[in-house]
């Protein structure tokens, strides 16, 4: 094993807030480290057309925005390596993370930007049309249903939320359940079923996603449903199927060190990015369990690059022996 490299500020995943943390780290002179990950890019990378994201007037796709991503923060100073990270020490500073490959790093500060992972029915169907009619984010995707009809599968807050949004596009909206009543809570079931444009099929699951596949162009046309209580399985006709079934931020591997709220969400101080280990910042999806927007991993991204400079800039203060807090010097005006 070789030795340990210390560096000021690691990045952990790349996805728009790890890019976005890591160009900001960059341009504050901290010589960033990006440690990429098993999935380079995040979810945007499974991503086709994306309307959402601030500055293209034109559908831009996922993959190409996270590849301008890294490239401006490679552009700007920021070291990429491709690894994956199996281990990581908070317990002291330099934190210690431990790759895959073997290599150690030592970090002054930690940004943690693991995204999280859309949870999915695990059908080869599925899997065929994902980006192709088949998606798990209704705020992302569903400006492309205006007018069509549209499946929602799931029970919980996520599906009827999903579903309600939808209406604003769709034409119609059928909620897929395996259960005969919602997980979801009492006042957004009370809006779904008041709504003309949704019907609800409980007692039913999603057996296989039918399409046509024509050359490299693919396009859902309905749906196969199997009834879980007689077995009995029908058709329906969809334009899309939105898989809302939850999302798995990857926290796995602070378990134990860092505080998670339901869900295994990453717990940060309200109004910023910072977690409760001092030189810990949690920016994205593994944090967010509201949002979950390229947008707004990107904005957090930002915000834990700013927290991070500041607490290393407040470290080099005080290694230097100044006899004030650096918050106190740029609070008179001298700093």
């Amino acid at each position: 094993m070789s030795t340990p490299r210390t560096v000021r500020v690691a990045v952990i995943g790349s996805g728009p807030a790890g890019w976005t943390a890591a160009i900001y780290a960059a341009r504050a002179s901290l010589n960033p480290v990006v440690i990429a990950g098993i999935q380079p890019g995040g979810q945007l990378t499974i991503t086709t057309d994306v309307e959402n994201y601030p500055g293209f007037a034109e559908t831009i796709q996922g993959p190409w925005l996270m590849e301008q991503m890294q490239a401006q923060a490679e552009h700007v100073g920021t070291e990429v390596v491709h690894d994956i990270v199996t281990r990581a020490d908070l317990s002291s500073r330099p934190f210690r993370l431990t790759l895959d490959s073997g290599t150690e790093i030592l970090a002054e500060t930690v940004i943690i930007s693991t995204g999280a992972q859309a949870k999915w029915l695990g059908l080869d169907s599925e899997a065929k049309y994902q980006g192709f009619g088949v998606s798990a984010c209704a705020t992302c995707d569903g400006f492309f249903y205006r007018g069509k009809d549209v499946v929602v599968v799931g029970g919980g807050n996520t599906a009827v939320e999903e579903a309600l949004f939808l209406t604003n596009f769709a034409q119609s909206v059928t909620v897929v359940h395996r259960r005969d009543e919602f997980r979801a809570e009492k006042i957004l079931q009370d809006r779904l079923f008041a709504h003309p444009k949704i019907k609800v099929i409980w007692n039913h699951q999603v057996e296989e996603i039918v399409g046509v596949v024509d050359g490299v162009a693919r396009n859902v046309t309905g749906v196969r449903l199997k009834n879980v209580l007689d077995g009995s399985s029908q058709a329906i006709a969809a334009d899309g199927v939105f898989i809302a079934i939850g999302h798995a931020p990857s926290s796995e591997l602070f378990a134990g060190q860092l505080e998670t709220k339901a869900g295994g969400y990453l717990v940060v101080k309200p109004g910023t990015t910072a977690t409760a280990v001092e030189g810990v910042y949690a920016a994205g999806d593994v944090t967010d369990d509201v949002y979950r927007q390229a947008v707004t991993a990107a904005g957090m991204g930002c915000m834990a690059a700013l927290e991070a400079a500041r607490f290393l800039a407040e470290q080099d203060h005080k290694a230097a022996g100044h006899p004030i807090s650096h918050a106190e010097v740029e609070k008179i005006g001298v700093w």
